[in-house]
């Protein structure tokens, strides 16, 4: 087996939304190459679990990085690609979305706008 590409796993951080089939992180590197970080669209009239999911991840991104710029390590490519370029944004540039060691940032005041209840100590899922 080849060997997989170094990626920072963050202990610690939630594995996925209890309950569904939302990850929010990946065990291991993807062994074809890594899973590119797109914006990805949110839909007023999606599932209202996934829009759970989005609020949660972001409560978990806040409560874990906080202000602080982060690798996106085994963070989950579809979880970050609905927040990505909105509430969450690149640290660095140039940005290279297929990296793992691709730095991210929270944007706090949109981030605040669109997840106010990812804010609060202890979030209802």
């Amino acid at each position: 087996m080849a060997k997989l590409p170094d990626m920072t796993k963050h202990r610690g951080f939630p594995s996925g939304m209890p309950g569904t089939g939302f990850q929010f992180t990946i065990r291991r590197a993807n062994p074809k190459g890594v899973s590119p970080i797109v914006e990805r669209k949110r839909y007023p009239d999606r599932d209202k679990t996934e829009a759970l999911a989005d609020a949660a991840f972001m409560h978990a991104l806040w409560h874990h990085f906080g202000t602080e710029p982060f690798e996106r390590g085994n963070l989950d490519a579809r979880r970050l690609s609905f927040l990505f370029n909105r509430e969450v944004v690149p640290a660095e540039k140039p940005f290279d979305p297929a990296s793992y060691e691709a730095m991210l940032q929270i944007d706090e005041d949109v981030a605040r706008a669109s997840f106010p209840e990812a804010f609060e100590d202890v979030m209802e899922v």
